[in-house]
Formats: structure tokens, sequence, C-alpha cells
């Protein structure tokens, strides 16, 4: 709506485009619109999948963004409305939390001075961005926006790097509200820490020398949640070929490949996102923080927030915000009011993130790295030239390692502050590891590259703060000493069903019950269970009865004791393994057998039987029916070692386990003389239950049944369902 405001100074002609229908764009607007539109080609394969090209990089973002609205705009703008700190406008009041936070960093007239000053070739990109979005609005009346009837480019600055639960999100919405949810700032409390389920993904690099056509494989197994991104293909005349996922709005491939390299990026460890203990006093021309041996004027800000009510009017909450120097105020605890440092660098970001796509060999994907830009994301890589790589966050401020900065730090201490970021050179990455292997699965450096892995000695503790995980176990007894290796071999290394976490726990259960005395009722009540346990593979699949048995298990403690490790900043496996007592695990198995009896009639029910996948209809909200058809899953939450990753649960008014993230995009990458890829999506391509794509790979993604990536024109042939430009 920007750039009509500024176009209609006359107040009349003003309320007149604001009463003008969409459809019935400015003719300006229509005729560049529709120029590019006959630019742009569309063509959509047998899974409905768009492979769009422009001659023009500008051409071909018009056409992807144009083909994710064709597919599913509703998710395109729930997007924009968290990231422009807006969603309280289509959710109502209860959303105005999350858009504070937001609003901390994004502030619209900053964005709008950070575009104009952008450079010419990223302003064109997002200025065809915007075009694409508004163009599909303009040819589709029957889509309503819930908010945003106009999208104009500066927006695109709000959203740059893709993750799923971005840096802004480690923000405790409970603090923030108590701050800032009353008439001044409140006493002090404590920050609170719930469970969640692990979210990230798995990345594998594989050299040319461990393979048996002597490539370099990549696998791209991204762990979000369910239909967060669209696969697509963009290509233009400019250069630009990129496939892979893009997350909805967004105008870059984000996880994917061209035709001589490769890109994954798993969610990292490492600290950069850091909270500073500010000394406040309040005095008579308002709040200062210590410093050194001054003070310092808290600077504010006012922000006001609009809200959708009950009866459908607007409401509106006005806001002072307080910041100082190293970032805003979101939380008080321990008499302190505690400041969040991130990364906030939106043209950069954007640079880095598109740009990227467009790398064709190591060398260059670390040029456009050198923006120093990306703070959340490790990366695995593979080029055609056989060069691997795993890569470290290239934001990394450098800190003074004496304090443990996955705390607050004291803000008055001058010796606590970011002080630049680290080089690239002194991140701990891996190229071209002796190993020939590379892998990341949310882990810590440490094991990246087996003997050839990162020091943690040679580096300060912040660049790990969680440690390793059960899925990096896995990938380990992999990956060592195996050579040999295929697409196919990869795919399978992927889905293999092995749970490294219950081979560590559940001896530690087994040896509890043997120390039962022969007069406790448990050692009869729990001998079959154990049994059953004892003699398991410690592998996942759909008529394992053991699966289901040590899942139950595993849940119930992880219910009991997740909120008490995440406080700790321990995996779950790892604190019930050192911290729980053996009447404690005792207690959950039979929770567990009890459970599963009431529920499924007997303890003894097939993992199949109870977790599924159902996609019902189009709603962003997940919700789930028992009495619905669904489709079995084999593979379980990543918690417990599986590569695949499957994460659900039960939902209100169930008792089967359905998911709603782990693996949402899966592909195996093979780079040669010509690239070869397979991959499978969560669920399909569409987001209209009227689609042939919206649930067209379900049974695929279950049984790890990879289909071929048309990447090549010529590969289309016979694979076909249309071809048309935007609008047509």
């Amino acid at each position: 709506m920007h750039t009509i405001l500024r176009r209609a100074r006359n107040p009349v002609i003003l309320l007149a485009l604001l009463a003008t229908p969409l459809s019935a764009a400015p003719a300006p607007d229509m005729a560049r619109w529709q120029a590019r539109a006959a630019r742009v080609t569309i063509t959509r394969d047998s899974w409905g999948i768009p492979h769009v090209r422009g001659r023009s990089d500008a051409d071909a973002v018009f056409g992807l963004i144009y083909a994710q609205a064709e597919d599913d705009f509703a998710r395109i703008e729930a997007n924009y409305l968290t990231a422009l700190g807006r969603s309280a406008e289509a959710d109502g009041e209860e959303a105005i939390w999350a858009d504070l936070r937001q609003r901390l960093f994004v502030d619209p007239s900053e964005l709008q001075a950070q575009y104009a000053a952008s450079p010419d070739w990223l302003r064109t990109l997002m200025q065809a961005w915007a075009d694409g979005l508004n163009y599909y609005l303009a040819t589709h009346p029957k889509t309503k926006p819930r908010v945003l009837n106009r999208f104009e480019p500066w927006m695109a600055l709000s959203f740059t790097e893709g993750s799923i639960g971005g840096d802004i999100e480690r923000i405790s919405l409970s603090d923030l509200k108590t701050f800032y949810g009353r008439p001044t700032p409140p006493t002090p409390d404590e920050i609170g820490m719930i469970p969640r389920e692990p979210s990230g993904s798995n990345g594998i690099a594989i050299a040319p020398k461990l393979t048996t056509n002597g490539r370099a494989l990549l696998l791209i197994n991204p762990h979000t949640s369910f239909y967060f991104r669209s696969e697509a293909q963009m290509t233009s005349d400019e250069g630009l070929d990129a496939y892979g996922a893009s997350t909805w709005g967004q105008f870059f491939i984000y996880q994917g490949f061209n035709a001589k390299a490769g890109w994954m990026h798993t969610s990292s460890t490492v600290d950069n996102v850091d909270q500073f203990a500010e000394r406040v006093a309040r005095g008579s021309s308002g709040y200062t923080y210590r410093y050194g041996t001054a003070r310092r004027p808290v600077t504010t800000r006012a922000v006001t927030l609009r809200y959708r009510k009950a009866d459908g009017t607007t409401g509106e909450r006005r806001f002072t915000t307080y910041r100082t120097h190293h970032g805003p105020i979101v939380a008080t605890a321990g008499g302190r009011w505690i400041a969040t440092a991130l990364m906030w660098k939106p043209v950069p970001a954007l640079e880095q993130s598109y740009l990227r796509t467009k790398a064709t060999d190591l060398a260059g994907y670390m040029q456009v790295a050198a923006r120093q830009a990306n703070s959340s994301n490790d990366t695995l890589f593979a080029d055609a030239k056989g060069e691997i790589a795993f890569l470290m966050p290239q934001f990394m401020p450098v800190r003074d390692d004496r304090f443990d900065y996955t705390r607050p730090v004291d803000g008055s201490d001058p010796a606590t502050d970011w002080r630049g970021l680290h080089t690239l050179p002194s991140l701990p990455s891996v190229l071209n590891p002796r190993t020939g292997w590379a892998h990341n699965t949310n882990d810590w450096p440490w094991s990246a590259a087996g003997p050839d892995s990162p020091k943690a000695a040679d580096y300060p503790r912040y660049m790990d703060q969680v440690g390793g995980n059960a899925r990096g176990v896995h990938a380990d007894l992999l990956l060592t000493g195996k050579t040999g290796w295929t697409p196919e071999t990869l795919r399978d290394a992927a889905f293999d069903p092995y749970l490294p976490a219950f081979a560590t726990l559940l001896p530690g259960l087994v040896a509890a019950w043997t120390a039962l005395p022969a007069s406790d009722p448990r050692r009869q009540s729990l001998e079959a269970p154990i049994a059953l346990l004892r003699g398991w593979d410690h592998r996942w699949g759909y008529d394992s009865t053991a699966t289901s048995l040590a899942v139950f298990w595993g849940d119930q403690l992880w219910r009991e004791v997740g909120s008490f490790a995440q406080a700790e900043r321990m995996n779950v496996p790892d604190y019930i393994a050192t911290r729980v007592s053996a009447d404690a695990k005792l207690a959950a198995l039979a929770a567990a057998v009890n459970r599963l009896t009431r529920d499924f009639g007997s303890w003894r029910t097939p993992w199949k039987t109870i977790n599924r996948f159902q996609r019902l209809d189009d709603a962003i909200t997940p919700h789930f029916d028992d009495a619905k058809p669904s489709t079995a899953v084999p593979f379980t939450s990543a918690q417990w070692g599986s590569l695949a990753s499957f994460g659900a649960k039960p939902w209100p008014g169930t008792k089967r386990y359905y998911g709603t993230s782990g693996n949402s995009f899966v592909a195996v990458v093979e780079f040669g003389p010509r690239v070869k890829a397979i991959a499978v999506m969560a669920g399909g391509q569409s987001g209209d239950v009227r689609s042939p794509h919206f649930a067209d790979q379900i049974d695929a993604y279950a049984e790890g049944r990879l289909r071929p990536v048309y990447f090549y024109p010529e590969d289309l042939k016979g694979h076909l369902e249309r071809r048309y430009r935007p609008g047509r």
C-alpha cells in the first residue's frame, strides 16, 4: 500500500484508490506485470512441481513467486504476516506478543530506507518479487488475502534467510509479555524453559574417492514443519539454474543445487544470539543503564500494533519499547533488564541467500559467504569438481571466552561486548576432509568429518552450546570406513532404521528390572515387556511392536524430565541416561504398557497402527481425526537417533500419533558432467485440497521412495503436465 500512498497526494485520489478493487490495478502496474509475464514460462511436471524460466533473473523471480502463490498463497501471506509483525491483524489479539517480538527488530520505515539504498540488481529482484505476487492477486480475484492486499518490494527484506525458527524466535514470548504487558516495566522473574520436539536437518557430503562413479554426492534432508517449503526450479538466461526447496514467499532456493554445486543447511548449535543483563535506573529524564563507569540513556521507540477483534473490527495496542546498544529489551531477570543481541543485516542476508544459488564451486560459494550474513545455518556443500565441505555460520561475533554466553552476561561490563566478527578461516569449518565425508545433524562441529573434524580445544566454547546427538552417532556409524557410495546407498543411509538412543538407554532399563528383588511385583508385571525390549535390534519398522513400546516409554520420560534437560542444555536421551533413577525408568515403562493397552487394546501394538501421516485439508494449523484415512509411517522422532525424522504425537481427540514435522524435503544429488537427483517431499506440492498434487507424495514419503528430479528440459519429456505464462 505504501507505493499507492506515495503516488496519491490528493486525498480524493487516495480514497478512490483505496476503494478500487485489486483486480483493477493501476494501468502502469498492470502493463509492467504483463510485460514481465510475457518473458516467463512455467512448466509443471507430473508432480505439479514448477520449472520456471525467464529471460532475466528478475523474470525468474517473478515467475517463481507467482507459481508459489498458485500453489499456496495462504502460506506466503502467513509467513510475511509473521515476518512483518502483523499476524494479529489476521489472528487476533493473542498474536500481539509474537508481533511485538518481531517489531523490536523489524521497522517498516527502516526497511524501506534499506531497500532504497540496496544495490540496483537486488532492488530489481525485490520489485519483481512484489510484482509477481501482485499480478497473481490481480489475476485471481477469488483469492482473498487476510491482510496483505498488496505487496511492496521492501517487504522482502523482512524475511531473508528461510530457516525454520529464526534467531528472533529464541526470544521468549512469555518473558516479553511479562515485561511489556504492564503499564510500567515489571518486577523481574526468571526465564522459563519448556521441552520441545527437536527440529533441524541432516546433511551429508561424500567426496568422489568414496563413490562408485567417482562423483561427489550430497544428501539434502531438512527437518521442518510440514508444508513449510515448496519445491521448484528457477532458470534464466543470465546463468541462474537452481533447483530445490524454497520457503513459501521467498524468491531463492534455500536448500538445493544447480548444475555444478549443491548446498544443504542445517540448524547450527553455535551461540551467536546473546543476552546482556543491564543495570537500569530510572531518573527524571527517563531510564539509563550502566556501562563501565558511565551511565547511558536507554533509547525508546513507540510501536503500534493492530489486531483483529472478535467482531471483525480492528483494535490497536501501543507499546514503548526499550533498547540499549546491545539490543532491544526483551525480559527481566535477577533485578536486571535483559537485552538481546542477534544478527540483523537484511540486505547482506538477502544478497547472500540469493547469490549462493549461482555459485558453481566451493571458491565461489565462499566468496558469497564473505558477506557474513548467515547466522543460524551450518552448511554441507558438494560440487562437480569433487570438493566437499562442512561450513559453520559466517556471522560469528568475537567474544571474551571467559564469559558463559549461554546465560545472560553482565551488560555493564564492557568486556562482555561483541568485538566484530570472526574471519571465515578462523571458524571450525572443514574443507575437503581426508576422510572423504562430512555431515551435520544439528550437532556440534567436533564430529563433522571423523578424525578430520575440528578440535573443540582449539576454539572458543561459544562455537557450540548443545553438544552431540544420537543422529550424529548414527551418521558416524554409517559413514566411517564405508566406500562404494551411490545415490541409492546414500538414500538407504538416510532411511536407515537404527535408533542409537534406545541402544544406549534400554540396557539401563533392563538392568533396573534385573536388579529388582524376586519379591518385587514389578518383576512379574514387567517381565514380558522387558523381554521384548531386550530382544529388540533397536530398529524401527512398520510391524515392530518393540518400537511402539520403546517410543511410549521414552515419551513418558521425556514429558517428565524434558524441561529439566533443556534447562541444563542437555539432550533428553543423555539426561535420561545419566540423571533418571532406576525406579523412574521402571515406572515409565509401566505407564507405557498401561497407555498402549488402554488406547490400542494391547501393549504389543505394531508401530504402523500408531504412527501416521494425515493431511485432511489446507488448514495451516494442523488437526487430525482417528476415524479418517491416514498413512502408516515407519520412522520415528529424530530424538531417538532416526536420521529419517517424523515428529509425531497424539493430538486433541486422537490416540494415534500424527506427524507435523521432520522429513519435509529429501533429495540425493550426484554431481558430474550432468547433475542427477532424486527427491520426495511431505504431502504434495499444492496446498489446494482439490489439486491432484495435494497428497500425491505421501506414500512415497513414508516408504522413502525418491522420484527422479527433472532438472534438464529434456528430462521433462513424457512428464509434462502443463506449460503456460503467468496470468494465462
